[in-house]
């Protein structure tokens, strides 16, 4: 039994999943870098040094997942974190700009094939991740999840016709997050009576390749994340936290 916390990030070789092993590497864990391109996450794995272990795992692919979920078992002995953080936002919009990909994208309008493609990046591929891994964490003393979500999938906020981002609510990645979110919660129902926390988090507004735009950095969206992944036992379960605006609501 390996004697350092594990942790399992997806999509961790970049963005915000990087900045996140850096810092529970830095908190004492041992961290599975999760990465399509196994290369990627050797790579990622090699920048945050001794601590981080590169994991070939590609959240659309069952193979994958299954390969992951029995190396870990076979190298580590257990789960004690996992971070559903891999995400999409698009598969369409190539050169478009924002506006022009926005145009094409209302429920009116959408591809489904884009639709899809996004939601099985980030709401079927993170319950995929989930029953893999389930039996994993079960085995650790002390286990958690953190899913990676966003804002803008809060049908609460969106109902609000003040909320600044309702105009941008579609089919497509925000309503992927409002599926995810769902998909937390029922995670934490299951797996109340075993003391493993399951907590959705938004990283709030993060400059990544995910998103060119962000006002943030990853450090600070990164933050959230970690606090959540290191909660104790005495922690929430079931809830969809921000450092910014603290819970937000479903």
């Amino acid at each position: 039994m390996h004697n350092n916390r594990v942790a399992l990030i997806t999509g961790a070789n970049q963005g915000i999943g990087l900045q996140v092993a850096k810092e529970l590497v830095a908190n004492g864990l041992t961290v599975l870098v999760g990465s399509r391109n196994f290369e990627r996450g050797e790579a990622a794995a090699k920048e945050i040094g001794p601590g981080a272990i590169a994991l070939q795992l590609d959240v659309t692919d069952q193979a994958s997942i299954t390969a992951a979920a029995e190396r870990i078992r076979k190298e580590l002995g257990r789960l004690d974190v996992l971070i559903q953080n891999a995400a999409i936002s698009n598969t369409g919009m190539g050169s478009m700009s924002a506006q022009e990909y926005a145009k094409l994208t209302l429920p009116s309008n959408v591809s489904l094939d884009e639709v899809r493609a996004v939601w099985e990046t980030n709401v079927f591929g993170v319950l995929a991740v989930y029953q893999a891994m389930v039996p994993l964490l079960r085995e650790a003393p002390q286990a958690s999840i953190v899913n990676v979500s966003s804002g803008v999938g809060s049908l609460t906020s969106n109902a609000d016709p003040s909320y600044a981002f309702r105009s941008y609510f579609r089919p497509g990645y925000p309503a992927s997050k409002t599926a995810l979110n769902a998909m937390t919660l029922a995670m934490a129902i299951e797996l109340e009576s075993t003391g493993i926390k399951v907590n959705a988090v938004s990283p709030g507004f993060t400059k990544t390749a995910l998103n060119a735009e962000g006002t943030q950095t990853v450090e600070e969206g990164a933050s959230e994340v970690v606090r959540v992944a290191l909660l104790g036992p005495d922690g929430p379960t079931g809830t969809f936290m921000s450092a910014t605006f603290g819970t937000i609501p479903w």
